[in-house]
């Protein structure tokens, strides 16, 4: 069987000032905290929602 490949996913912005649908996805992502790293697939879906928030969080290892 073939070994899923993950990213880790940092957030390095404040949520502050920013509206729902940011919040609502840095969420998703299981982001909630500044410097916070969380180890996620790489899917599709996953870099879809990085791409949206790249102000606020970053990609620090594949």
């Amino acid at each position: 069987m073939a070994e899923k490949k993950t990213l880790i996913v940092e957030q390095y912005g404040s949520p502050i000032r920013r509206d729902k649908v940011q919040r609502a996805t840095l969420i998703g992502l299981g982001l909630n905290k500044m410097n916070k790293k969380r180890e996620l697939l790489d899917t599709p879906e996953v870099r879809g929602m990085i791409n949206k928030l790249p102000h606020l969080v970053r990609v620090v290892g594949e």
